[in-house]
């Protein structure tokens, strides 16, 4: 099957409905992943029951919602990976040579303090964060997924980027050792994704190591993932290597790929649609007993985000800057 093919709204999914685990244990497995160095999870059960309330200030903030969550075996068996295969059920089937410790990211470009570090040295002493956040497939499919990670600004900082940071770059690994679907040349590997430096300082943009209380697995991009819950979801580029600062605005697989149906900033945005298909709803992999989906929902401009984050667009045609 082609890429264009598998960006075809699919006619069937899965769905389910589940809870996570207590905040303690969320935070401790955050903490303990990475220095571990575990990969992936192998084993597919969803987590045991319990209440989470969501506060006002979580709500306003953005960080939690309410709505029910996709479960931990649908999360993690419907994925587009496409390093691993270009079917939704590859990335599951194949990710497992991924080795996801040791692990290394190099941070450079326009920055003052540039580095290789570990993953462990990359985000030693942050606090780890449980975000609930909505992520919404340029596809038209969308999921509600518990994260574990970093505010990616806390990251950044500590590398001082300069007054020339205009962007930051992200590029994931690309070994065909481990990484069979590189054998496609339909994309320039290794994958690349990117942001404006005020996208990536946003306190709602994160650098995710975990997933419903475990380490992330490798078909979710572990071990280090970045998340933007405003953007469709090929702008959160998985296992990450790299991250660079950089003056000009970088090249962007899907954007090089495709530049008339796949943007730069990709915000979701009913009113845009994809040259081949209608953005203005979306099919929640959320539902219940013998329902595969919960029933199509309307999309909301920047994924229900436009409080936090209309503010980075001000003044913008958002359908010349889609």
């Amino acid at each position: 099957m082609s890429l264009r093919q598998v960006l075809n709204i699919p006619a069937s999914e899965i769905t389910d409905e589940a809870v996570y685990r207590d905040r303690r244990r969320l935070l401790t497995a955050l903490a303990l992943a990475p220095a571990l160095g575990l990969s992936g999870c192998a084993e597919a059960e969803a987590p045991p029951p319990a209440a989470k309330p969501v506060s006002p200030e979580q709500a306003k903030a953005g960080f939690r919602t309410d709505e029910v969550l996709t479960r931990f075996e649908d999360i993690t068996s419907y994925n587009n990976f496409y390093e691993f295969g270009t079917d939704k059920g590859d990335p599951s089937a194949a990710a497992k040579t991924l080795r996801t410790s040791p692990w290394t990211v190099a941070v450079g470009g326009a920055c003052a303090k540039p580095g290789k570090l570990s993953l462990e040295d990359l985000i030693k002493g942050l606090t780890p964060q449980e975000r609930t956040y909505r992520l919404r497939c340029v596809e038209g499919w969308s999921m509600v997924i518990p994260w574990l990670g970093v505010p990616l600004a806390d990251v950044l900082k500590r590398f001082e980027p300069t007054s020339n940071a205009k962007y930051v770059a992200f590029t994931t690994l690309a070994d065909r050792k481990q990484m069979p679907g590189i054998a496609y040349d339909s994309i320039d590997w290794p994958y690349r994704e990117g942001l404006r430096i005020d996208e990536a300082m946003h306190p709602l943009t994160l650098l995710a190591t975990g997933l419903y209380g475990k380490s992330l697995p490798q078909q979710n991009g572990a071990p280090l993932r970045l998340v933007v819950p405003w953007k469709y979801g090929f702008k959160s580029i998985k296992s990450i290597i790299a991250i660079t600062f950089v003056e000009k605005m970088p090249v962007t697989s899907w954007n090089q790929l495709q530049p008339s149906e796949y943007g730069f900033f990709s915000n979701v945005n009913p009113n845009v649609d994809h040259p081949r298909w209608s953005q203005k709803t979306e099919r929640r992999i959320a539902g219940t007993g013998s329902k595969l989906f919960a029933d199509r929902i309307a999309t909301r401009l920047y994924n229900g985000y436009a409080d936090q984050v209309a503010g980075l667009y001000t003044g913008m045609n958002l359908k010349t800057w889609f």
